[in-house]
């Protein structure tokens, strides 16, 4: 027991901030959340205006259950949005909405490193799913074949972190680019809503920060296992 919980000491850093980030991000959106939009538009309205004048008609709007659960579908080209983003008329709601706009003009255009995010899903999936009972059970054995398999098949999801990233701040920065340029928000509006995406964004720093910190970790694991020996 003393083995594992010192490793996980490793994992500390990144606990702290995505509990940072969790609060940061709830906390800013139920703030902007309570301040309209001058411009009196719905989430939804600006959403499906954006995409309209982006020159994208083959990607639909819809509210979808949750909170803070919205996302672009590249596969269904459609855009999910929580019912305070889909029906709120607040710059909180606004932000999100173009934000998910931002993934539906990013496939638009061909942006490479969404490109790339994309065709990756599948390996990282499997890669998170089963590198870590590879893992375990190559340490359990001491197969260290099978725990260098699973680091390898961890590291994918590693890699998919690192690849959202910049996909998350493009999507941010288009969105704030979009919503002054067709006058949803005025420069006054622009703070609040570069907040809102910045908080968000904040959260997939933690994750992959974790992501990180939990391949250092397993390295280290490996490392002492031989080390025993």
């Amino acid at each position: 027991m003393y083995f594992w919980d010192f490793t996980m000491i490793i994992l500390l850093p990144a606990i702290l901030l995505a509990f940072y980030a969790q609060t940061k991000v709830s906390t800013t959106f139920e703030k902007y959340l309570r301040v309209p939009a001058k411009s009196g538009m719905t989430g939804a309205e600006v959403a499906r205006e954006i995409l309209r004048q982006s020159g994208i008609y083959d990607v639909s709007v819809e509210v979808h259950s949750g909170r803070l659960s919205d996302y672009y579908d590249p596969r269904h080209k459609v855009l999910k949005l929580s019912y305070d983003v889909y029906n709120g008329r607040s710059l909180a709601a606004l932000g999100v909405a173009a934000h998910e706009c931002g993934h539906a003009i990013q496939h638009d255009v061909g942006y490479a490193p969404l490109a790339i995010r994309n065709a990756i899903v599948p390996a990282a999936g499997i890669g998170s799913q089963m590198a870590f009972p590879l893992f375990f059970i190559g340490l359990l054995f001491r197969a260290d074949s099978l725990m260098m398999l699973g680091i390898m098949l961890f590291s994918l999801a590693v890699l998919f972190q690192l690849i959202t990233l910049p996909v998350e701040y493009n999507a941010s920065s288009r969105a704030v680019a979009v919503l002054e340029d067709y006058g949803f928000i005025d420069r006054s509006e622009r703070g609040p809503v570069r907040a809102v995406l910045n908080a968000a964004a904040l959260t997939y720093v933690a994750a992959t920060l974790m992501a990180i910190m939990q391949l250092v970790r397993l390295l280290v694991i490996a490392g002492i296992n031989r080390d025993r020996r």
